[in-house]
């Protein structure tokens, strides 16, 4: 037998959540065509020996939706053996779009997902869709290292059909109700992957408004999940109300009460749904409680799946991106000088004694990011410096305040020094939510839950602020191989819940397992090699724009569709990716 590639003698986790075993895998056409003892001939053989080999990452909670017009390469994801990936979460999107809608959808997406909007408005083709199908074919145009899926999302949806009445959060009228059932179910048999929504009013516009469908009555949900039921494909995806300390909804409903609506929900059509669910600190046990709903739901035989993150939601502040002294006067004069004769002045103890004495100055802007060096001021004696070795489960002791409280300083400066040290590459980081009582155990209970899959990486999103699309490379280095402060977790767990689980969840029944008949979504990499790199700001967007991206190493390939694409931890050039239609 000849095959274009034979794999040989590699440690296998192939996604079913099955123990590892050696074997080899066969690969032809695009597909794995044999499991196991395969032997024969083939184009090119593999020995991985002392090598793992799972199924590629299907990062199901990403927002490439702006990217995918500008870039083939589609990184964080790809450095990190991400095959598939779903876009269009938490109810933001570009389609539909009507004609001159484009400032709307950017201020939204902007706002809620930390994207610059001068990328969004320079890189994105507008103008080549107008309706989500429209928008799908312009995908289908294109090609890409991994696989695209898409949901549509109800703000565009919801703006699309209602206008002005919608950024005024008005109720829809049974007219709205039909046109957008009529757009969902089209949406959907053009291969939309599923609806998204998100009811958290801290996802808000650039101008600070929350995002149309933040306050969509019961009856209106409902009527998507018909819409969902009548063409009998579609996963519903949810940002709860009261996931991140707040309420929403129009009877300001706890997160409890949102997930018994998702019940009901999945019950009416009879789609999957997933939701974000995280610990919230105003309310530790909340997310017991809606786990405690799931299992409930699960057992009448629905399908609800909680999307849990496996590290701290955490903000990063750094002075190449945002930092607790951007609004100081003295900083302000210094900023638009290129970086290093603007890190030169810094270190001049007399600049140093303006900007700790300086005031702030109120941005002239508004919006949800507006404040954002308020918050890092406010954070910065929890925050944690990130030095390699990167300790992803910290001790409080070792947070900036108490480093400062050693160095005999204040907090503020400390922080000063801390970032203009080492040319102005130091980074710190606030774990937020899951770290409540400053530890992993609550992501250890959820990992463990069975009714729970990873996602949330935000790929994409917040480009400048967080950095979890690398989680799944983490997932495998901390949980699996590294963590010294509690149990580590089966390899065969973490990577089903991050390939066939999702797979399935979103319909996606040609990947997530390494068995013959599936797609040869692979990846195959050495599992004490495996590792995260430093942090690096690059100015790749579209008009200059500014991102952090963090290596991996330890990958010795990745196929995508039978085709390798990553080689030894560099891009093949290859671009197998197509568009993923329901």
């Amino acid at each position: 037998m000849s095959y274009d590639y034979l794999i040989k003698h590699a440690t296998i986790v192939d996604g079913t959540g099955a123990a590892p075993f050696e074997g080899n895998i066969a690969i032809q056409d695009g597909l794995i065509v044999d499991v196991g003892n395969a032997t024969g001939s083939a184009k090119e053989t593999i020995n991985a020996q002392g090598a793992t080999a799972a199924p590629g990452w299907v990062d199901v909670h990403t927002h490439y939706d702006g990217q995918v017009s500008w870039d083939d390469q589609l990184d964080p994801s790809f450095s990190h053996g991400v095959t598939s990936v779903v876009m269009g979460n938490c109810g933001v999107g570009f389609a539909p779009c009507p004609p001159g809608g484009e400032r709307g959808m950017i201020e939204l997406m902007e706002g809620v997902e930390d994207i610059p909007g001068t990328a969004l408005y320079e890189g994105i083709e507008w103008g080549r869709w107008e309706t989500f199908p429209e928008y799908i074919d312009y995908l289908g145009t294109r090609q890409y290292t991994l696989d695209v899926g898409t949901q549509i999302p109800h703000s565009a949806l919801r703006n699309y059909v209602m206008g002005e009445r919608a950024l005024n959060h008005e109720d829809a009228t049974s007219a709205d109700l039909v046109h957008m059932q009529q757009i969902v179910e089209e949406a959907l048999r053009a291969g939309a992957l599923g609806f998204s929504t998100s009811r958290t009013i801290g996802h808000r516009s650039i101008v600070g408004e929350p995002i149309p469908g933040t306050f969509a009555e019961k009856s209106e949900l409902l009527a998507i999940g018909l819409a969902m039921k009548n063409a009998g494909r579609g996963v519903f995806q949810a940002v709860p109300a009261g996931v991140v300390g707040d309420i929403a909804g129009p009877e300001h409903w706890t997160t409890e009460q949102e997930v018994e609506l998702f019940a009901e929900i999945a019950e009416s059509s009879g789609r999957n749904c997933t939701f974000t669910l995280v610990q919230n600190s105003n309310r530790p046990d909340q997310w017991r409680n809606c786990l405690d709903i799931v299992e409930q739901a699960n057992a009448r035989g629905l399908m609800l799946r909680p999307q849990i993150t496996t590290r701290p939601i955490g903000l990063v502040t750094s002075l190449r991106t945002y930092h607790m002294f951007q609004r100081r006067e003295t900083f302000l004069k210094l900023a638009q000088l290129p970086f290093e004769r603007m890190l030169a002045e810094m270190h001049k103890p007399e600049v140093k004694a303006a900007i700790l004495s300086d005031a702030d100055i109120p941005p002239t802007q508004t919006g949800a990011m507006a404040n954002v060096f308020g918050l890092m001021a406010m954070a910065a004696p929890n925050m944690f410096p990130i030095d390699l070795p990167i300790n992803y489960e910290p001790q409080s002791d070792s947070n900036i305040g108490a480093l400062a409280m050693a160095a005999n300083q204040d907090v503020a400066e400390f922080m000063y020094d801390f970032l203009i040290s080492n040319q102005g590459n130091r980074f710190a980081i606030l774990l937020g939510a899951n770290f409540v009582d400053g530890s992993f155990s609550v992501m250890e209970e959820m990992i463990q839950h069975p009714d729970t899959t990873i996602g949330l990486s935000d790929a994409g999103a917040h480009v400048n602020l967080i950095f979890d699309a690398v989680n799944p490379t983490y997932q495998i280095t901390h949980w699996v191989r590294d963590r010294t402060r509690g149990p580590r977790m089966p390899i065969e767990l973490m990577v089903h819940k991050q390939t066939l689980r999702n797979a399935q969840l979103f319909g996606l029944h040609d990947r997530g397992q390494i068995a013959a008949g599936k797609r040869a979504d692979l990846n195959l990499f050495d599992l004490q090699k495996l590792d995260l790199g430093e942090l690096q700001v690059h100015h790749d967007l579209p008009a200059g724009g500014s991102r952090i991206l963090q290596p991996a190493s330890g990958y010795l390939n990745t196929f995508v569709h039978g085709v390798k694409t990553r080689q030894h931890d560099h891009d093949t050039g290859a671009r197998p990716g197509r568009v993923i239609r329901g």
